[in-house]
């Protein structure tokens, strides 16, 4: 069972990446959100992954820590969801956003994703309630997603002091700009 990869990026794509490792390319998917926060071709990517084994294929999905996989093998073990919609919903948001949305029963939360509807909404919310309280969360997703690009936890914790920006993303980037000198 691959549960994590640490590589080069090969190639980078709308919806998976190619990581290079040990001379093998693994064909990971990931999410809307976290596909915006891989760095170019030839960086350094460290992902947690859920390996998809099926009779006739199997799959990668990468998460940028932990918590986020665990969330993802929660959504994926509720019957009706499989692992590209739980990548979708995955990636409606950060980690802490959706644990409260869930937990304050907004099944609007859902609307624009295919195949789920008001009714199979309110069902997703109802398994996940007892569940999600346990995952445990960083609190910062910027210092998750400079964490999994090879930074210490201390090194982005020092480049994001320095940045002003409150959106994640820019977070990131400009404490991107900051590390690379």
């Amino acid at each position: 069972m691959i549960a994590y990869l640490q590589g080069k990026i090969i190639l980078k794509r709308d919806k998976f990446v190619i990581l290079g490792v040990n001379d093998i390319g693994y064909k990971v998917f990931l999410s809307k959100k976290s596909i915006l926060k891989v760095p170019e071709t030839g960086q350094n990517l460290k992902l947690f992954c859920f390996q998809d084994i099926k009779e006739t294929s199997q799959n990668l999905y990468g998460f940028f820590a932990y918590d986020e996989l665990e969330f993802f093998e929660i959504l994926n073990d509720i019957r009706g969801i499989g692992p590209k919609a739980a990548v979708e919903i995955a990636s409606l948001g950060t980690l802490n956003s959706l644990k409260e949305k869930i937990l304050n029963q907004d099944e609007s939360m859902f609307a624009g994703i295919s195949g789920i509807g008001q009714k199979k909404g309110l069902s997703i919310i109802l398994e996940l309630t007892g569940k999600i309280k346990n995952i445990k969360t960083s609190g910062d997703d910027a210092v998750d997603t400079l964490v999994s690009l090879g930074f210490s936890k201390q090194q982005a914790k020092d480049a994001l002091s320095k940045v002003s920006a409150r959106d994640p993303q820019e977070r990131v980037r400009l404490a991107l700009k900051t590390l690379g000198g």
